[in-house]
């Protein structure tokens, strides 16, 4: 009987590496090779052993792969930088640096390929004092001028904040090369200085050399935090000369970029012309109309991603539902909410406050509320969430006593938490609650409030008709107040037909935003409200001669899944003829029941049967109307509006829903009107 060989044939050592080298489909087929390559005898060879170390990090089973390391006999300098390499790319970064103490402990003396994972480990841990030994060491080893080990270092000092060190690393590299580059630019990104950020990529530029997509990508972040366009569409020419369009991660960039900087049209040609789209490509787009105040392209686009069979993931639903709730489409955002795993909203905070908020500018709280309850992990958002939602629908008593448990859940509220807190007092007409909690916000949660606090402030006086409180508010602001707080002011004088004051607020919004057709609008509501018909005149012949069209009032409603939308005066409407007929109806059933049409609200000096017709043809009386004739008659006619709902509809709207029993919501651009049994949950439009 002839004895085993004290070596395996070389043959089966070929073999092995044939094995090795076709790849792996699973793990199992893994550890069938290496049992192969113990039962032949190659436990000693370290070259295979590398190699099944290598595939071994696909599966990220890191256990099997410590456990064959620690079989190695002798490992050798080659084994150590495949151990730590595969920990720091699965992230396993302290594992990485406990692999380093051990090879140096075993006397193994560290290279150029060691290094950079090691430093990036440091540099993921933000471990400087550790990362500070290790550059030693690199100097040490002569290994300062290499440019990949220099790199890590780069990004080691700019990911711990030490700026200054990681540009004079990066001055010291004598090649540098992209990755050089980008890792400086990341460093200047990751502190804030973009505009830094997009000066070195001119530099990298100049130096000719042609940045890869990961570069493209964190210079156009850059542009995204400045809001700086011009950058932009300079890095996009740049990116047209280099034919990197095509790139799937450069097209989702520049996507996302122009969406942020509010420019939809170049978003959707960069979007249209991307040969390839990926789900964050689609993500972008619908929240970029979601955010620029398109929520219909924003669901038109989602629908015809379910077209292509493209699944949604967290970030897109979050999109459309945020345009389901700018259009009170609740029907087609619950259909977009089942589209996702229930448990998802109750475990994902951004997807529950996402429902929580769709519910709640739908005027459903009921529902709002039984998402919040089931809520697993309620983070500081979501809270927000539900304290905004309930005070905007008129519940501000119970987001009051919300609030209060908060602190006792360990969380500390934010800006946001009091603009809702604000918003629900300015709801409610509650001043003295609403001095309260803005006086609070740095005597008792060192908060200093924002500019957003003041307006809130500003609209709370002013609607009480404490104008004079509210002027001296805005001159005590320690910031210069904006057009929101001055439009905040203006409308109050509007209210209260302050039309000295008016005059004045609206010089300074002139200043601020002379393109503004609502600023020339409200002052001529306020001449027309107090008969002065010919400076009403003026203003308009301002406009004119200006150019600045007021945009028309608009309102959507949701039917049977689709969104219908009218236009003052609209009869292009298929139901146009019945939809007007039930006006005419339910206006002979509001005169009986005392209603006498608001004309002063209307702009122009026309002829007083002629300003009734006028009002009765306003967008959210035309929706609500069509309603009434679409819907059954227990279902909630919910319509949002793109401008303020004017004084006489919100009277006519209390009244039919007294005459018609139906419950109306209707959010426009200012706050949140709910209509029960004929009145209304915004105090009566005090």
């Amino acid at each position: 009987m002839l004895s085993r060989p004290t070596s395996p044939p070389i043959s089966k050592g070929l073999e092995i590496k044939k094995l090795i080298l076709q790849g792996f489909d699973s793990f199992k087929h893994l550890k069938h090779v290496h049992a192969h390559l113990l039962r032949f005898g190659l436990c000693h060879d370290n070259y295979l052993l590398n190699m099944i170390l290598r595939y071994s990090f696909d599966f990220s089973d890191t256990n099997y792969t410590r456990f064959l390391f620690h079989q190695i006999k002798q490992p050798n300098i080659f084994l150590w930088n495949t151990m730590i390499r595969g920990l720091v790319s699965n992230d396993y970064f302290n594992d990485a640096i406990e692999f380093y103490g051990l090879m140096r402990s075993e006397g193994f003396l560290p290279n150029n390929f060691t290094f950079p994972f090691v430093l990036k480990s440091c540099a993921r841990l933000l471990d400087l004092q550790l990362g500070v030994k290790i550059h030693t060491l690199v100097v040490k080893a002569g290994f300062d001028c290499d440019v990949f080990v220099k790199t890590s270092l780069v990004c080691l000092y700019a990911k711990c904040g030490y700026l200054e060190d990681a540009h004079k690393v990066f001055d010291d590299i004598p090649d540098k090369n992209v990755v050089s580059w980008t890792a400086i630019i990341s460093g200047y990104i990751g502190v804030g200085k973009f505009r830094e950020a997009i000066d070195m990529f001119r530099r990298l530029l100049e130096m000719n050399l042609a940045p890869d997509s990961f570069t493209i990508v964190r210079v156009l972040s850059a542009c995204t935090q400045l809001g700086d366009l011009n950058s932009g569409e300079w890095i996009h020419k740049c990116i047209m000369e280099m034919g990197m369009v095509r790139n799937v991660f450069v097209g989702t960039s520049l996507v996302d970029m122009y969406a942020k900087c509010g420019n939809m049209e170049k978003a959707r040609s960069v979007f249209d012309g991307m040969p390839e789209r990926d789900i964050v490509s689609w993500g972008a787009m619908i929240q970029g109309y979601a955010l620029n105040g398109l929520p219909k392209e924003a669901i038109n686009l989602f629908l015809q991603m379910q077209r292509e069979n493209v699944k949604p993931d967290c970030y897109t639903v979050v999109g459309v539902l945020s345009a389901c709730a700018r259009l009170g489409a609740l029907e087609l955002g619950e259909w977009v909410s089942g589209l996702v795993d229930r448990n998802e909203f109750l475990y994902n905070p951004v997807l529950g406050t996402a429902l929580i908020d769709l519910y709640a500018k739908c005027g459903s709280m009921s529902r709002a509320w039984e998402v919040f309850k089931g809520m697993k992990e309620k983070d500081r958002v979501v809270w927000n969430a539900i304290i905004s939602g309930l005070a905007m629908n008129g519940y501000v008593k119970i987001s009051f006593g919300l609030f209060g448990q908060v602190e006792k859940f360990g969380i500390k509220p934010d800006g946001n938490t009091f603009i809702g807190l604000l918003c629900g007092c300015t709801h409610a007409g509650l001043v003295d609650e609403g001095r309260r909690y803005f006086n609070s916000m740095y005597r008792f949660f060192s908060l200093t409030p924002s500019i957003e606090h003041y307006g809130c402030m500003v609209d709370l006086l002013g609607r009480a008709g404490l104008l004079d409180e509210a002027h001296q508010l805005i001159r005590n602001m320690p910031m210069e107040a904006n057009a929101i707080v001055w439009g905040a002011l203006l409308g109050a004088c509007r209210i209260h037909r302050d039309t000295q004051l008016a005059e004045l607020v609206l010089k300074k919004l002139i200043e601020l935003e002379p393109w503004n057709s609502g600023n020339y609008v409200l002052l001529s509501n306020i001449y027309s409200a107090n008969l002065k018909w010919d400076e009403a005149a003026k203003v308009r012949l301002s406009m004119n001669e200006k150019r600045i069209q007021k945009p028309p009032g608009c309102s959507w409603i949701q039917v049977d899944g689709i969104v219908h939308e009218f236009l003052v005066g609209d009869k292009y409407h298929p139901l146009s003829e019945k939809i007007y007929a039930k006006l005419d109806e339910l206006t002979k059933k509001m005169k009986v029941a005392g209603y006498v049409p608001t004309i002063d609200f209307v702009l122009f000096d026309i002829e007083e049967e002629e300003k009734e017709h006028f009002l009765g043809c306003h967008s959210e009386k035309l929706a609500i109307a069509f309603g009434l004739l679409s819907t059954p008659p227990t279902a909630v006619i919910r319509v949002v509006k793109n401008l303020r709902v004017c004084g006489d509809c919100h009277t006519a709207i209390k009244l039919i829903s007294r005459i018609t029993g139906r419950e109306i919501t209707v959010r426009d651009n200012n706050r949140f009107h709910c209509f029960r049994e004929g009145s209304c949950s915004c105090n009566d439009y005090w």
